[in-house]
Formats: C-alpha cells, structure tokens, sequence
C-alpha cells in the first residue's frame, strides 16, 4: 500500500522541465508545441489539465461501464461463489476508483506552468487517495472472505469474525500510518518507530479493543463460545443464544427477545455456563424433588402388598422382594416370630420403586445416561424424592412437556401408595381447622 511521494525538488523538475521535444512528440510536431507551450506556459497548462481530467475521467468510465461489466458477467459464469461474493462486497467497484488517480498522477509532469508547491500538494492529495481506496478494496476483500468462511462446516465451531474485524482495525491503521507519512514527507517506518513513545496512550485509548481481541482469540481458539449456543451469564443477565461473535463484543438473545451485549474480554473475567454439552449429548436433565409427608410412611401389610399387585409394572418388582424376604428368614428364624425382628416393604421404599420403573417405561426418557430415583435428608418440609435423569429430547417444549407429565402422575397417584406429599397450610385448610374447633 505504500506509494512513494516526489519530493519538493522532484515537483520543481516536472514542472519547469519544459525544453522542446518535452510533450514526448517526435519531430516537427513535437518542437512546434514545445515552442508554443513556451510562449503560453498557462494556457498550455489549462488545456493540458482540463485534456488530463477528461482523459482520467474516460479512463474511469470505460473501467466501470466495460471491465467491472465483463468482470460481473464472468463471475456470473464460473460455478464458484467466493468470486460472487467478491463482486458484491464492491471489491472490483472500489478499486476501479484509483484508475482515475493513477492517470492523473502520471500526467501531472506534463503540466509547465503549475507552481511546484501545487504539483507537490497535487501530488500529497493523489497519493491520499489511492491509499485510502486500496485500504477500503482490501477492507472489503477481508469481509467478502468472512462471508465464504461463513458458508463452511467450521464457521460455528471456529468463527473468524474477530479476527477479520482485528486484521480491518490494523490495515487502517496501517493506511492512516502511510497518510501521514505523505504529508509530512517522511518515511512510514520512522513514524511506526516513534509510536513507542506514545505506546502507553495507545494502551489506555484503545485497552478494551486489545482484551477483547486477546478475549476473542481464546474464546474462539478454546472454543468456548460458538454462534448458536446457549449460555448463561448471571452476572449481565444473559440467558439466550449467541447470535454474533465480534471483536470486541458478544451478543445473546434472551428467551424473552432482548439482547444482551457482552464484552468479549469479560468471558475471561465472569464465569458463564455453556449449553452446548447438554444439546450435543442429546438428553436435557430433570432434576426435581416430590416432598413426602413423614407422618405418612408406614410398613405394608400383606393386604395392601395384594392390592397394590394391580400395578403392572410392581409385579416382579414384589416378587421379586418376596424371594430376598424368604431367602433372609431362613437365614433368620428370629425374624418368624415377632414381625418387628423381620424384613417388611414400606410404603415409601415401594413407591420409591414404582418411580424408577414408572420412568424406565416411558420412551421419552433415556435409560442410558445417568438414572437416579434418590431419597435425600428429611426435612421439616418432608422427605425429598428427587427425580434425576434425563429426556432424550433437548428441545425446550417437548422437555417441558415430558418433566409435567411426569409429576402430573406421580402427584396423582401418591395417595394409593398411602402417602401424602407436603403442603404448608393454605387458607382453606386454616379455614377447616376454625369451623373443626
């Protein structure tokens, strides 16, 4: 991107340069316009600049009407979609805006009359101006690449848009370098060079620029963050799907529709929870607690062990108690004697059962991952039965939808196991105790 700018001295030959044969004509013809334009330096020069605007003005517009058009109608051609994007990104439009600067600039030593102090602020303005086209070419050229990435496999798994945005930040930094360079007649390098001295200012103006970078080639790098998981951030009130990854900031969509702008570099700094694993794996956990009344469990008698055979899906499991039970009175004949020595079935510990078979039945849940049907510590608020296994469905909906079909039975069917579940006192039950007393 760099282009060499002609010094003062430079500027001062071009344009007092006038000696017969200078309009580059040979012969006769060439001496006649030498000699004339030494008689009329300033007419000469008005008709040569207004013939040099028309002649980069022309150049222009055959680039833009006859080239860019062939160049779209080949890109149309070809079966690949990476020069497509090319063309929409306006690459080819953008750089078509420097042919009128080049063909200025290369007719600017044809100009006699012109002051050198204007062919070389002429000269300052032309070469600004190729810079900033070619920067803003190359700029577009970095997104129409974004966009070809974005159509492969690996673009939610390793998104390149941070870094894209980084690489765009540093070539206009790098344009902005080289203007200044041109102004002031001096050599790039030697600017880059004194930036040093400014580095701490640097560091301060742009600090959160650079840790979001750093943040992003982690995030990405790590994969920690992908578009289209879904994460939880507490600390931002995030709680959606991630719908952008950029350079300096991350945005989610929140179940309720708004969005949550996130700052790259504070997925380093606060804890965050990644749903991803859970949708990969393909089963969504239900982890939750029925509250059993303890006033309510109690050993089984042998009648209610026969009417709660109706149940299906109890029958080998009482059978199968049955054969441990006979097994363990052989062993321990005390126990014959007084049924406090022996081994019975509670209510709770059958009921307990029914939930683990209950569930095993269902094909909504999935057997294979972690299945548990646990009794936790009793609590003045009942005993807890949690529910710890997973649907094999990770849609929000259908989990939902699984999770209340499961206690809308379980809550049901508690009563005929001689259970109860725990309820503090509502105002109906306050309201039967004072019409009792």
């Amino acid at each position: 991107m760099f282009i060499a700018t002609a010094t003062h001295d430079a500027a001062t030959t071009d344009a007092t340069t006038t000696s017969p044969g200078a309009t580059g004509l040979p012969g006769l013809l060439g001496e006649t316009l030498s000699r004339w334009v030494d008689a009329q330096p300033w007419l000469a020069t008005a008709v040569l600049l207004v013939l040099l605007v028309f002649l980069a003005w022309l150049a222009f517009e055959i680039t833009r009407r006859y080239l860019l058009r062939a160049i779209t109608r080949i890109v149309q051609k070809t079966n690949a979609t990476w020069d497509e994007d090319l063309a929409e990104m306006g690459i080819f439009r953008r750089l078509a805006w420097a042919v009128p600067f080049v063909v200025f600039r290369a007719g600017m030593p044809y100009l006699p009359a012109l002051p050198p102090g204007v062919v070389n602020l002429i000269q300052k303005v032309i070469s600004i101006a190729i810079v900033i086209v070619v920067a803003r070419a190359v700029a577009a050229l970095l997104d129409a690449v974004g966009r070809v990435y974005a159509r492969s496999p690996q673009a939610s798994n390793r998104p390149i848009k941070g870094y894209l945005q980084g690489a765009v930040l540093v070539l206009y930094i790098i344009a902005t370098v080289i203007v200044v360079a041109v102004l002031i007649e001096r050599d790039p390098l030697l600017i880059i060079g004194s930036l040093g001295a400014a580095s701490a200012v640097l560091l301060l103006v742009f600090r959160d620029t650079i840790l979001s970078l750093v943040a992003g080639v982690q995030l990405t790098g790590n994969d920690l963050v992908r578009v289209g998981d879904w994460i939880e951030m507490p600390g931002f009130n995030a709680d959606g799907d991630v719908i952008d990854i950029a350079l300096n900031t991350v945005t989610v969509q929140n179940w309720d529709k708004t969005y949550t702008i996130i700052p790259a570099h504070k997925f380093l700094d606060n804890s965050f929870k990644n749903w991803r694993g859970m949708q990969a794996s393909g089963g969504r956990r239900i982890k939750r607690s029925l509250r059993i009344d303890m006033s309510t469990v109690s050993f089984l008698s042998p009648g209610e062990i026969d009417e709660l055979r109706r149940f299906a899906l109890l029958g080998p499991y009482f059978d199968e108690k049955q054969s441990d039970i006979t097994a363990w009175l052989e062993d321990n004949p005390e126990g014959r004697e007084n049924p406090v020595n022996s081994r019975r079935l509670t209510n709770l510990g059958t009921f307990r059962a029914y939930i683990g078979l209950y569930l095993r039945a269902r094909p909504d849940i999935a057997t294979s991952m972690t299945f548990l049907v646990r009794q936790l510590e009793p609590a003045k608020d009942g005993i807890p039965i949690e529910l710890y296994v997973f649907v094999n469905d990770v849609r929000w909906a259908v989990y939902e939808g699984v999770q209340a079909d499961i206690f809308d039975h379980l809550l049901a069917i508690v009563p005929e196991f001689g259970l109860r579940v725990f309820q503090e006192p509502g105002g109906h039950d306050l309201r039967q105790l004072a019409l009792a007393a």
